[in-house]
């Protein structure tokens, strides 16, 4: 007996590789710039969106990294100041 395999799809929409590779721009439009999830076996192989929703991705993580990095630095790099010196 083959081992069941379950996996989690984390997208709305779903299509195989072989409408994937029929039509991909169809299959990428279909998402409306959600995620997609295309599917080997009903299993998730890869998730595909469009290349403005990579391009929104990407800016968010290097978002959240700089304010990671800020938020460090804040604690890092607290210098006391009298208000009279200035």
């Amino acid at each position: 007996m083959a081992a069941l395999m379950t996996s989690r799809i984390l997208a709305e929409l779903a299509t195989s590789i072989t409408e994937l590779k029929a039509n991909p721009m169809k299959a990428v439009a279909s998402g409306k710039g959600m995620p997609i999830a295309v599917l080997n076996r009903n299993e998730p192989a890869f998730y595909c969106i469009p290349a403005e929703t990579y391009e929104k991705l990407i800016d968010k993580i290097e978002d959240l990294e700089l304010l990671a990095l800020a938020n460090e630095r804040e604690k890092d790099a607290a210098v006391k100041v009298n208000i009279n010196d200035l």
